[in-house]
C-alpha cells in the first residue's frame, strides 16, 4: 500500500484518538480557516520578520492564490504536494495553500538525495513538488531529472525563486482572483505527511491532521506563556516537525512572528535575537552550545531569550548549565519527542527548576506517559523500561496500517522505542534506545539503511552500524564490517562506496572498523550494545576519517 491509496477525504478519527473527540482539546477547525480568521482580525500583524517583512494578510493572500493555482493545474483534494526547500518564507505559503485546497503537504529535508527523495515521492504518490534548482552547490533540478522516470504520479515540478515555465510566482499569478471552489477539509483529515527513519531501513510516512498539529503548538504556547507579537527564531529545518510547527504555523495559530534562518550562524543569531527581541527558539543541542560560546565571547547575556528547547540525541547536563549560567533568563532545557508525538516533555516548572532542566528531559505536558518492561507491565518511578505515551497531539498513524498496529497499544499508547524512567516528581529521564536509530544533529538515521548499502559493497560479508559519539552533532555513524579473505577493501574505499550510492551525505560512516567477526548472542543476534561501547572507546582515541 502507498500513501496515494488512502482515502484522505473522510477525516475518520482512528481508534487511538477517539478518546479525545468531543472533549474540547482540539480546535476542530481546518488550518486554512484559522489563518483566514487571523488575517481578518489582525491583517497588519507581522508573520515573518526576516530580511523582508511579511504580514499575516500577505501570506494568507498569497496562499489563497497559490491554492487556486494548484487546483487550476489539475490537483484535487487529497493529492500530495511536496517541497524540498531551505528555510524560506515560501514554505509557509505552500503549507497554507495546501491546507486551504485540501491537499496533503510533504516537507522533504534538503539534505536528502536521489535514493531518499525517490522513495518518498513514489511512496506518497506525490503529484507536485516545489524545489529550487541550486542550493549549497547541489543541483536539485538535475536530481529530479534523474529520478522522475520512476515517478509516474509526479505531474508538476514547480521552481521557487527562479524563472521557469512552471514557477511558484507564476502559479500565484494564475490563481489571483480565482475562487477555490472546494469545501474546507475536515479538521480531522490528514494535512501533513512527514517521513521519518525506521528500523526497517525504509522511511515511514507519519500522518498528522489539522487538529493534531494545532494542538501541539497550542500546548507549547500555553506552557511557555507565549504572547501575540512575540518573536520566535527558527534555525531548525522547516521540513522537520519542530521547524514546521513553530516556524511555519505558529504565526497563524498563536500570533507570533517567525524569523527563519536559512543557515545556522551563532553570531548572526545573536544579532537577530537582539534586534528583534526574540523570545525563544527550539533547535538541536549544537546550536545551543555555539550560541552560548558566541554570547560569552560577545559579553551579551541575551536578556530577551526566555526559552531554548533542545533535544534529539542525548543532551549533556553541562551544556544546559553552561547556557543558563551565561544567559540572563536561563533559557536552556531539554525536551523529548518525535515526529509521531511532538514535544512529549517540556521544561520543568517548580522547585529546583534550573537543575532539573539540566539533569532531566523535562516533564510530560499534555501527554500521559508510562514506562513498561518487556512484558508490558507498568514500572514504578525510578525503574528503567520502554517509554509509552499518548495525547491529543499524537499522529493519526503511519500510511501503512500494519506499521501503525505495531506501535500503538490496545490502550492507545505509542511505543516510542526509547528507554528511560520517570522520577517520583514525574520528570522523564531518557537512558537509551531500543530502536536501531542514530540521531545526528537532530536527524534520525536508520542503521539498517546504511547496513543494506554496505552489504552491496564488494568484499564485505557482514556489516553492523551503530552510533558513535560526535563532538558537535551528538552522534555520528560507525560501521563494523567483516570482509572477504580474498578481497578486503580499505576503509576509504568503503566510505567512497557509500557516498557513491546516492544517500544523504550525513549517512556516510565517519569510521569504518574491519573486524574478524561481529559479537553475537547465543541466538545469533548481533550485540549492538557491545559495538556501541566499542565505538565510544574508539572515539576517545581516533579522529574521524571523513569530514563531519
Amino acid at each position: 500500500m502507498t500513501v496515494a491509496d488512502l482515502n484522505w477525504r473522510n477525516g475518520t478519527i482512528p481508534p487511538h484518538l477517539q478518546r479525545y473527540d468531543g472533549t474540547g482539546v482540539w480546535r476542530d477547525r481546518p488550518f486554512g480557516d484559522i489563518a483566514r480568521d487571523r488575517a481578518m482580525s489582525r491583517p497588519e500583524a507581522i508573520a515573518f520578520a526576516g530580511a523582508e517583512i511579511r504580514t499575516v494578510a500577505d501570506i494568507v493572500g498569497d496562499a489563497e492564490a497559490l491554492a487556486a493555482g494548484l487546483l487550476y493545474i489539475g490537483l484535487t483534494e487529497g493529492d500530495v504536494v511536496g517541497f524540498q526547500l531551505p528555510n524560506w518564507e515560501e514554505c509557509a505559503v505552500i503549507n497554507l495553500a495546501a491546507a486551504m485546497a485540501g491537499l496533503v503537504v510533504n516537507p522533504i529535508s534538503p539534505i536528502y538525495r536521489d535514493v531518499e527523495v525517490q522513495q518518498m515521492l513514489a511512496d506518497s504518490g506525490c503529484r507536485a513538488v516545489f524545489l529550487t534548482s541550486m542550493h549549497r552547490r547541489f543541483d536539485y533540478s538535475a536530481m529530479i531529472g534523474r529520478i522522475r522516470p520512476s515517478l509516474p504520479s509526479l505531474d508538476h515540478v514547480i521552481h521557487v525563486r527562479e524563472d521557469a515555465p512552471t514557477s511558484y510566482d507564476a502559479l500565484i499569478e494564475v490563481g489571483r482572483g480565482r475562487a477555490l471552489g472546494t469545501p474546507a477539509p475536515a479538521a480531522a483529515a490528514v494535512k501533513l505527511l512527514l517521513y521519518t527513519s525506521g528500523t526497517t531501513g525504509r522511511a515511514k510516512a507519519v500522518l498528522h491532521s489539522h487538529n493534531s498539529t494545532a494542538r501541539f503548538v497550542d500546548a507549547c504556547t500555553r506552557h511557555w506563556s507565549v504572547s501575540e507579537g512575540e518573536t520566535i527564531l527558527m534555525p531548525s529545518p522547516v521540513t522537520h516537525i519542530t521547524g514546521y510547527s513553530f516556524g511555519l504555523e505558529m504565526p497563524f495559530l498563536s500570533g507570533t512572528q517567525t524569523i527563519l534562518m536559512e543557515a545556522w550562524d551563532a553570531d548572526e543569531a545573536i544579532r537577530l535575537i537582539d534586534r528583534h527581541q526574540v523570545t525563544g527558539t527550539i533547535s538541536a543541542t549544537p546550536f545551543l552550545q555555539e550560541l552560548t560560546r558566541a554570547a560569552r565571547a560577545a559579553g551579551n547575556h541575551l536578556p530577551s531569550l526566555r526559552f531554548f528547547a533542545c533535544g534529539g540525541a542525548a543532551v549533556p547536563p553541562e551544556i544546559i548549565r553552561d547556557a543558563n549560567a551565561n544567559m540572563a533568563a536561563e533559557p536552556g532545557f531539554r525536551v523529548f519527542g518525535c515526529s509521531e508525538l511532538p514535544m512529549i516533555t517540556l521544561d520543568w516548572r517548580g522547585a529546583d527548576q534550573g537543575e532539573r532542566a539540566a539533569t532531566t528531559d523535562g516533564e510530560p505536558i499534555d501527554y500521559e506517559v508510562l514506562v513498561v518492561d518487556d512484558s508490558g507491565a507498568i514500572l514504578p518511578a525510578g525503574k528503567e523500561g520502554e517509554i509509552l505515551a499518548r495525547g491529543p497531539s499524537m499522529f493519526i498513524g503511519y500510511a501503512d496500517p500494519a506499521q501503525t498496529s505495531e506501535v500503538i497499544t490496545p490502550e492507545g499508547y505509542f511505543r516510542t522505542g526509547d528507554l528511560g524512567m520517570l522520577t517520583t516528581e514525574n520528570a522523564l529521564l531518557i537512558s537509551g534506545r531500543k530502536k536501531d536509530l542514530i540521531i545526528r544533529g537532530g536527524e534520525n538515521i536508520s542503521a539498517k539503511e546504511i547496513e543494506d548499502v554496505l552489504h552491496r559493497c564488494p568484499g564485505i560479508l557482514e556489516a553492523a552500524v551503530v552510533a558513535m559519539p560526535h563532538e558537535r552533532l551528538g552522534e555520528g555513524v560507525c560501521a563494523y564490517v567483516v570482509t572477504s579473505l580474498d578481497h578486503t577493501p580499505t576503509e576509504r574505499a568503503i566510505i567512497d562506496f557509500v557516498i557513491a550510492q546516492g544517500l544523504a551525505r550525513q549517512k556516510t560512516p565517519e569510521r569504518v572498523v574491519i573486524v574478524e567477526a561481529l559479537p553475537r548472542t547465543i541466538t545469533g543476534k548481533i550485540r549492538k550494545d557491545q559495538l556501541r561501547s566499542d565505538a565510544r572507546a574508539l572515539k576517545a582515541a581516533l579522529a574521524p576519517m571523513s569530514p563531519a
